[in-house]
This record gives structure tokens, C-alpha cells and sequence, in this order.
């Protein structure tokens, strides 16, 4: 029954910004721990961000720190990552996903993936 529909990727400039959505039925945000990942061409999957239930405690890949905020908005079931001063680097497809057991860190620990939004950032 859950869905995760992610949505908001596009070509854009480095030092551009993005805000992708990832808008979820079947589960409710603010009592479920999601997260974001992304997966480069040839690459595995791997951590962007998770933020976690009730208290809302977040956690970032060193690589975006400083220029990614994971968010909800409990109103619209919905979590968010906004992306600043984005890079050629993080072109990615970029999944949503539901933790269910393990770590938070861990692609192995979530499922319900989304179908995925393909974020490009030029040079």
C-alpha cells in the first residue's frame, strides 16, 4: 500500500539550487524514518540524507553537508530535500525511501523505494 512518488529533478547549473519532493501514501512521515539516496551512472546507491521520526533528528553524507536540508512537511505527508549550491557531482537519480530496520545509513535499511527523479547538474 505504500507509495513514494519523488518529483522535482531537472537539469540545472553548478551553484544552482533544487528542492525535490518525495510525497508519500500509505505511511505517515512524521512517525516513519525516510530518507534520501541517489545513485550515479555505474554507482551503487548510496546516502544522501535521512531525517528521523517523531523527534525529526537529521543526518547528512559528509558530501552535502553544509548544502542539503532534509525536511517534512507533516501537513502534506511529505519530505523534502533542498539542494544548494548543487555540483557536477551530485548528478544522480535521487530515491526516496522508508526505513524499516538496520542503519540509517544503509540502502539495505529502507524500502519502498520510489520510482526516482534524475537530478543534472552541468558544469
Amino acid at each position: 500500500q505504500v507509495r513514494l512518488v519523488e518529483s522535482g529533478g531537472r537539469l540545472v547549473q553548478a551553484g544552482g539550487s533544487l528542492r525535490l519532493s518525495c510525497a508519500a501514501t500509505g505511511l505517515t512521515v512524521s512517525t516513519s524514518t525516510m530518507g534520501w539516496f541517489r545513485q550515479a551512472p555505474g554507482k551503487e546507491r548510496e546516502f544522501v540524507a535521512t531525517i528521523t521520526w517523531a523527534v525529526g533528528t537529521t543526518y547528512y553524507a559528509e558530501s552535502v553537508k553544509g548544502r542539503f536540508t532534509i525536511s517534512r512537511d507533516n501537513a502534506e505527508n511529505t519530505v523534502h530535500l533542498q539542494m544548494n549550491n548543487l555540483k557536477p557531482e551530485d548528478t544522480a537519480v535521487y530515491y526516496c525511501g522508508q526505513f524499516s530496520a538496520g542503519s540509517m545509513f544503509a540502502r539495505s535499511s529502507y524500502e519502498n523505494w520510489g520510482q526516482g527523479t534524475q537530478v543534472t547538474v552541468s558544469s
